[in-house]
Order: C-alpha cells, then sequence, then structure tokens
C-alpha cells in the first residue's frame, strides 16, 4: 500500500496520474493546504519542504530493505514509481532514452512547472493591484515552455515518442492553461497532446480525485497567510495534524 499525501492541484495530478496508470493500491491522504497540514511536524518528516506530493510506500521492493520508503518531489516519485513497476520509462540499458528522459523531467521541475505556478499566482491568488508586472512576466515564460514543447511534439505524439513520466509531469500544467489566462491557439501540436493525455481514463480520474476541494480562488495572498507569504519561519514544526 502507498500513501499519496495529495491535494487537487498540478502538481498532485501528476503523482495521482501515475498511480492509477499503473493501477497499484494507494491510499490519498487529502492535504487541508489552506489549514496548514503541510506543516505539521509528521508531514515534515516525510517532505522536508513542506510541500505535496509525497508518497511512503509500505511494501517497497526487498533491496529497499524493511522499512517503508517516503518519497517527496514529484519528479523523484515518478522516477521511483516507474522504477518500483518498470512502466513508463526506458529501460536502464538504453542510455541515451533515459537520457533524453532526464533531460525532460529536469525541464518540466525547473522550467515549465515553476514558470506556471508562477503564473498562476499572479492570475489567480496575488492581490488586485499587484498582479500586471508578474502577470505579465510569467506569461511570457509559460508561453516560452509551450513553444519548447511545440517543437518537441513535432515528429512526435508524446514528449519521449511513447507515453511516459515525462508525459504525466508535464501534461497538467498544459491542461489549466485557459485558467492561467494562457492559449494553446498557436500550439495546436501541444494542443493534440492535451487532448490525448486528457483522454485516458487513469488521467480523468486522477483529475477528479478530492475535486471539490480545489481551490477556486476563495484562498488568496490577501486572506490566507497560511497558504501564501511563507518564509523560513512557516516551517518550524507545528503539532501533527490529522491528516487522514
Amino acid at each position: 500500500m502507498i500513501d499519496l499525501y495529495f491535494a487537487p492541484t498540478p502538481n498532485g495530478w501528476k503523482v495521482a496520474i501515475m498511480l492509477e496508470e499503473i493501477d497499484l493500491d494507494y491510499r490519498p491522504i487529502l492535504m487541508r493546504l489552506s489549514e496548514g497540514d503541510q506543516f505539521s511536524s509528521g508531514f515534515l518528516a516525510i517532505s522536508p519542504n513542506a510541500k505535496m506530493p509525497a508518497i511512503v510506500d509500505h511494501a517497497p521492493d526487498a533491496a529497499w530493505g524493511d522499512d517503508a520508503v517516503t518519497v517527496f518531489e514529484s519528479g523523484a516519485i515518478l522516477l521511483y514509481l516507474a522504477g518500483k513497476t518498470g512502466q513508463f520509462a526506458p529501460s536502464q540499458n538504453d542510455l541515451r532514452a533515459r537520457k533524453e528522459m532526464m533531460e525532460w523531467l529536469f525541464w518540466q521541475v525547473g522550467n515549465q512547472g515553476p514558470m506556471a505556478g508562477q503564473l498562476s499566482h499572479f492570475r489567480n491568488y496575488a492581490p488586485e493591484g499587484e498582479r500586471d508586472y508578474g502577470f505579465k512576466r510569467y506569461l511570457g515564460e509559460y508561453d516560452r515552455n509551450l513553444g519548447v514543447l511545440e517543437s518537441r511534439l513535432e515528429d512526435r505524439e508524446y514528449i519521449l515518442g511513447e507515453y511516459s513520466i515525462a508525459d504525466m509531469l508535464a501534461f497538467p500544467w498544459a491542461f489549466i492553461a485557459k485558467p492561467l489566462g494562457a492559449s494553446l491557439a498557436d500550439f495546436p501540436r501541444v494542443a493534440g497532446w492535451r487532448k490525448r493525455i486528457k483522454a485516458r481514463p487513469a488521467v480523468q480520474r486522477a483529475i477528479d480525485l478530492h475535486k471539490s476541494q480545489q481551490n477556486r480562488g476563495q484562498h488568496r495572498a490577501d486572506n490566507n497567510t497560511v497558504l501564501f507569504n511563507q518564509s523560513a519561519a512557516s516551517l518550524r514544526p507545528k503539532p501533527k495534524c490529522d491528516t487522514t
């Protein structure tokens, strides 16, 4: 059994998609981010960055020993699960394909994801009157990353040719382009890729997971100091929260 610490956000969807695709038994544990579950001492022991998603694998492969395995950061989690199941990643023996996979995983977690996350903040959660510069800045970066992905998809249906964890990482932030104030109109290959992935039953189940708990603008930087405007002081452990 795998515990998935989760909230219905693009980053949470990444791991939920993988778990649905590989059909492993897992238990989603809803993180009440607006209430500070991510700063509980119990969760910080799993994810010292105080961010979800994170997993606890209570039945790891024998090579890991008897203790449960904890993994935080979405890219690391997908690599772990791909290694555990032998699915959705190139063979360890295919060095060139593995190299390309690592390039695109790092592209997502270092470029597309952070730029889209900041765009989402300034589009949806920043105080009124403080959005314009940040929105324009990150909309441009988001658009640039769409261009990178459009070029990659010129001669293939998926980032690595076959559907893989690289697609699972990148899809969620392209899935919500419209709520970010962006458009895929100039990126027909990305739009087609998005449509193919969205149609997968496992992806649909992941996106629907705890859907009613999405933050649809009710928690913003001007009314929630737990979720926004964090500092190092935010990482001081709080009493353990019940996240079950």
